[in-house]
């Protein structure tokens, strides 16, 4: 029997183990099978291929039964309020698959795929400068980040040669340049608002947007398989053509090609497993999604990447004698601190001229006004700043009253109406204790996994931050001569982002941090924190970009610490 042991041990271990498919882990499996590393990715959710499983990628509305609509019994123990349409029903998670204790509302959007939210982001991508890194040193909020700019900018260039991205050179030292292929043109009015802003204000820029869309390919991308984006503004259904960054279509593939990567899907991690006596964690226990069989694999490293809030759980459930609270929590910080980004500020007006100019077809990106709040010197009452998203487009008006044929010439002969320009923030939350995750002590999901609470909620810094937005974006507004203008607060709670952050956060003092300037944990270096969970603070720009490039820069040293036989 003990030799029956060994041999399925033996079948089940790997160099590293990668727990999660998504923008990060598919990026840890990248770089550890091109470095030789025989590598097994983890993921909770189906098994998603890229091109054959989008099901309804590119499909007309008159192609689905009720145009989109999706009968009530059909959504019946679906949790689908945000991809409760037909086209996107297939990423819909069922009610009891991982249900959540909300201690304070918050809004949790997972992708359980292979994949996983990589299929679903927004796709928006902006460097970090050393503004942004230098934030909780500069006001004390928070800790110090263990890295700098300088640290991040080859792998920056790393990332996004392979990726590709689309958006233009600002020159602007608060968002630095990055490689880019040719932007999404700006409408009329958003050029219009680019002139004034700089004009009136002087140290406020409206620039194209950077995303992750290929507009030029390189060869690179043509390696990959992947093609230019057709402006369909379809992502979120999956894109045949590769025209946006998915792990499906660029780092699972390649990493593929190498013949040293094993994907497993439907498999629930349940905890890391760590050894006494050797003093590192050995492997992942896992119980199979299908059939809740409990199974273990084991590796020389270990890359979680399961996403903030499922990072921390994995952590805060991997107990053991050395760890009681949880892997590498021996300050009991681990699930606190975590934060978002507070997008509650929102805003409209309408531009009565330029009504001889009109845009035709669809992209899939918008304008952005890069943050211009206590940038060089701390300025108002509330701490960072904020960043807004604008979309400046000409409203076309249909005319629905009547029946017959009137209705169907009303419809069929729309006429333009004015020029409308939204924007909305995206302001940088600062961490702070109280907003914390942990794991429930008396009740568990169908897997007898505890269930995770939430306990986060917005705090006076952001009312602060939301009031100052909608003041500014009244103002500038007006002084551009926009009218019937509209800013509110949405109330939304926190996650409504879909950018939860922190909780096994770096740092360079094991006392108030988690990992280290690799993304290793302090007191279980062979175990790397990489996605959202091991951010120190938020910033104001879209946060994938810097996961990504930190799983790339983590997962490169991992290799050479493990040729130094250092892991």
């Amino acid at each position: 029997m003990s030799n029956l042991n060994l041999k399925a041990q033996a079948q089940n271990t790997y160099d590293a183990i990668v727990i999660g498919s998504g923008a990060s882990g598919g990026w840890a499996a990248k770089e550890l099978c091109e470095n030789g590393l025989k590598t097994l990715v983890l993921e909770r959710g189906r098994m998603v291929r890229h091109i054959e499983d989008y099901p309804t990628a590119s499909k007309a509305p008159w192609e689905f039964e009720f145009r989109g609509t999706v009968p009530i019994e059909k959504r019946s123990g679906i949790g689908a309020a945000r991809w409760g349409r037909e086209e996107t029903m297939h990423w819909a998670l069922a009610e009891d698959e991982q249900p959540y204790i909300e201690e304070k509302p918050f809004r949790w959007f997972r992708g359980y795929h292979v994949g996983g939210k990589s299929l679903l982001w927004a796709r928006g991508t902006q460097r970090w400068s050393d503004f942004d890194l230098e934030g909780p040193a500069r006001d004390g909020y928070a800790v110090d980040w263990p890295i700098r700019y300088k640290d991040l900018e080859p792998w920056y260039k790393h990332v996004e040669t392979f990726v590709g991205f689309c958006g233009s050179k600002d020159g602007l030292d608060v968002l630095p340049d990055q490689i880019v292929q040719p932007g999404f043109e700006l409408s009329c009015v958003e050029k219009y608002y680019s002139e004034q802003l700089k004009k009136i204000y002087g140290d406020r820029y409206l620039i194209q947007g950077r995303c992750a869309h290929l507009t030029d390919p390189q060869e690179i991308h043509k390696q990959q398989g992947r093609n230019k984006c057709q402006h369909q503004n379809m992502c979120n259904r999956g894109c045949i053509y590769g025209g946006y960054f998915s792990a499906n279509a660029a780092t699972l593939p390649w990493a593929e090609k190498t013949g040293n990567l094993t994907v497993r899907p439907d498999s629930v991690v349940e905890s890391i497993i760590y050894e006494e006596e050797k003093g590192k964690a050995i492997g992942v226990r896992i119980i199979d999604r299908l059939t809740k069989e409990a199974m273990e694999f084991y590796s020389k490293i270990i890359f979680v990447n399961a996403s903030t809030i499922n990072t921390n759980a994995i952590l805060l459930n991997s107990k053991s004698s050395r760890f009681p609270n949880g892997l590498g929590n021996d300050n009991g910080l681990m699930g606190k601190f975590m934060a978002c980004h507070n997008y509650r500020g929102k805003g409209y007006a309408t531009f009565e001229g330029f009504l001889d100019q009109a845009t035709e077809g669809r992209h899939p990106g918008h304008a952005y006004v890069p943050r211009f709040r206590n940038v060089y010197k701390q300025e108002t009452d509330f701490l960072r700043g904020y960043a807004i998203g604008m979309s400046g487009s000409r409203r076309i008006d249909s005319d629905t009253s009547g029946i017959g044929h009137q209705l169907r010439d009303n419809l069929l002969n729309r006429k333009y109406g004015v020029w409308g320009m939204a924007a909305w923030m995206q302001g940088e939350v600062v961490p702070i204790e109280s907003n914390h995750m942990r794991l429930s002590e008396s009740e568990t999901d169908k897997y007898g996994i505890p269930k995770i609470v939430m306990s986060v909620e917005w705090t006076e810094n952001d009312d602060k931050m939301t009031e100052d937005f909608l003041q500014q974006q009244y103002e500038m507004y007006e002084r551009m001569g926009f009218t019937n203008i509209d800013v509110s607060d949405s109330g939304a709670p926190p996650g409504s982002d879909i950018h939860e952050m922190g909780g096994v956060r770096m740092g360079k003092d094991p006392k108030t941090s988690l990992l280290n300037k690799h993304n290793q944990l302090h007191a279980c270096p062979n175990v790397f924190v990489t996605d959202g969970a091991c951010m120190t603070s938020t910033s104001t720009q879209n946060p994938t970009l810097m996961f990504m490039t930190l799983t790339a820069r983590a997962a490169n040293y991992a290799v050479e610490e493990l040729k130094k036989m250092n892991l």
